[in-house]
């Protein structure tokens, strides 16, 4: 049965709801981050804007308390889920490297000449008028686009890549970053509600019976303890806020790039070359249209179509000794493949061989008859004169060299 896409995802992602949702690895934190959210706001709902309701007699405002402690901490629940279970913006893997980077070249080692595949890792891509550099992942075999980067995390390259952010369990890129800033600054805005609805009810308690502080805070102490943590709190989601704020107004996504990019600018002497100008960054992070995931973690896998085999134009030339295999072959099919002329021809080799016949070049010399020591009528013993019958299973027999009157040798 064809798997989807989802079931045989390389990366480190977990799927919910048949590959609808994606999460990180680290997935489970979100129920620590739920928690740091649910549990102080349900304790302000019991203990503090229980009290409030009739505070405000006009229009009954006392309840409006309630209601916006209620839908704010859903509005950020919900901006948290969508930021945890969206594609961040995952580059799409490649199943081999670009065989359009390659360049062929000829490397000789001794005597060989082997092809030698080259492969940039670096190369260069026009940003504003600007070139930037773009790196080759060796995980997905892609080249990454401008501002992108691999998630030692996740396991994936994500466009526009800021952060792996463990409180939300998911990567933070192009296709989720605004809905993290808008978690962010709504749960510092939802901090602030409750640090001041609370300390707005210790200053109801000091109007009437508890005219100090130290009474009041005793009276409830639900919210000291409330605000307290959100004052603690305020300091992370609100630091972060602001410096969000930075990056969106420079045009300066990447927290992990930031840097980098700060540092190669300056010694470059160069602007920013994403940089638009503070109102169009902010218009491009939050009014621009989100493109759609690249990935369809429902379809069905797709069998790749096999790749004809790479031609190279490299050719392998290995020299051969004078007189090895080859040089025997093609001596044998200059015979016309002739039993008896093969055999031989092969015998006077071996004769040659024996008698030194083969010089320091590998060439065979040339003897006189008279070197043979034999007279022209006289039959001498061929060299390796087993020589088998035709047919199958014939038996061997003994074979003579007869030179004939015209000092030819005749094999019989």
């Amino acid at each position: 049965m064809a798997k989807r896409v989802y079931q045989d995802w390389k990366a480190r992602n977990k799927f919910v709801f048949g590959g609808r949702l994606i999460f990180g690895p680290d997935a489970r934190s979100l129920f620590i981050s739920v928690s740091l959210i649910l549990v102080p706001v349900a304790i302000f709902c019991i203990f503090v804007a229980r009290h409030l309701l009739h505070r405000f007699p006009a229009y009954n405002a006392g309840y409006a308390v309630l209601v916006v402690a209620i839908a704010f901490t859903v509005h950020v629940l919900l901006l948290l889920l969508v930021t945890s279970a969206r594609d961040p913006g995952i580059v799409p893997r490649a199943s081999h490297p670009p065989e359009e980077e390659f360049s062929d070249d000829t490397l000789e080692v001794g005597r060989r000449h082997t092809p030698n595949l080259q492969f940039p890792r670096i190369k260069e891509e026009m940003v504003n008028g600007f070139f930037v550099k773009v790196k080759y992942c060796e995980t997905c075999m892609v080249f990454r686009p401008p501002r992108c980067s691999h998630c030692s995390i996740c396991d994936n390259c994500v466009e526009r890549f800021d952060h792996h952010c463990p409180w939300v369990g998911q990567c933070i890129g192009q296709r989720n970053y605004r809905y993290f800033f808008l978690f962010v600054s709504s749960s510092t805005l939802l901090c602030i509600y409750v640090f001041a609805m609370s300390a707005l009810y210790i200053k109801f308690l000091m109007d009437e019976d508890y005219p100090t502080v130290w009474k009041a805070m005793k009276k409830s102490p639900a919210s000291v303890i409330l605000m307290i943590y959100c004052f603690v709190l305020l300091w992370f989601v609100g630091g972060l806020t602001g410096f969000h704020l930075y990056l969106i107004g420079t045009n300066q996504f990447s927290i992990l790039q930031t840097t980098n990019e700060n540092f190669r600018y300056r010694t470059d002497d160069r602007p920013n070359v994403y940089d638009r100008g503070c109102l169009n960054n902010f218009l491009e992070v939050f009014c621009s249209k989100i493109k759609p995931s690249r990935h369809n973690f429902r379809a069905y896998v797709q069998e790749e179509v096999a790749r004809p085999a790479r031609i190279t134009h490299a050719r392998e030339v290995e020299d051969e000794p004078a007189g090895g295999p080859r040089a025997k072959v093609e001596d044998d099919l200059e015979l016309g493949g002739d039993p008896l002329k093969i055999s031989q021809h092969h015998n006077y080799e071996e004769v040659d061989d024996e008698m030194g016949g083969r010089n320091s070049n590998g060439m065979r010399s040339v003897l006189p008859e008279s070197g043979l020591g034999v007279n022209p009528n006289t039959q001498v013993p061929a060299i390796g004169g087993e020589v088998r019958d035709s047919n199958w299973g014939g038996t061997s027999r003994k074979g003579y060299l007869t030179r004939g009157s015209d000092n030819q040798l005749f094999s019989h």
